[in-house]
């Protein structure tokens, strides 16, 4: 009988640390900042979950004259796990914009456009105690592993993500997959 609870008990044990280790790793791919405050570039930001691509989408200040830009958009994948279940970002959402430049000459293309180099990488970061007005915008220099500083509460981010967000300050609209959700939750402008 010892034997038996003893076994139980273990068993219980061994199942409630596999259920803790992996709410751990649920929620580790939040943000992670410095003691600066500058925002960590999430190092495996290509294995989240990709929601959508524009090209030529002049909005930003990666802009360039000339060829159009590829904006690759991806979400955290506990934040989207969550949307899909709420509609709404939860806190230490965040977004990851890879601006690449595009080309439209090489091997055998003879027409359209196709993703060369990475021009840069912006992020969009909800941190309800960390930011007065909830979320930020970070941007990195090229090689870098820390952002610059969060964009001012008076930068265009701000002013143009605020009013025109489909679903709080986030451009759901330009994310196909999503729209639906937010339509079905009512949480969609």
């Amino acid at each position: 009988m010892k034997k038996r609870i003893i076994l139980i008990a273990g068993g219980v044990i061994a199942v409630g640390t596999v259920l803790l280790t992996g709410a751990d790793k649920a929620g580790s791919d939040g943000p992670q900042f410095t003691a600066e405050g500058r925002l960590m570039r999430p190092q495996n930001y290509r294995e989240w979950i990709y929601l959508s691509s524009g090209l030529g989408m002049t909005y930003g200040p990666l802009e360039r004259p000339g060829e159009p830009n590829f904006d690759n958009v991806f979400v955290n994948p506990s934040a989207y796990k969550a949307f899909l279940q709420s509609g709404r970002w939860p806190d230490k959402t965040v977004f990851v914009l890879e601006v690449r430049a595009s080309q439209s000459k090489g091997s055998i293309n003879r027409g359209g456009h196709f993703q060369g180099d990475v021009i840069g990488i912006e992020t969009h970061v909800k941190d309800e105690k960390r930011f007065p007005r909830k979320w930020a915008f970070f941007g990195f220099r090229q090689g870098s592993d820390t952002s610059e500083p969060p964009a001012a509460e008076t930068s265009n981010c701000y002013t143009c993500h605020e009013p025109n967000g489909a679903v709080d300050t986030t451009f759901v609209q330009f994310y196909p997959t999503l729209i639906p959700v937010a339509k079905e939750k009512s949480t969609m402008k």
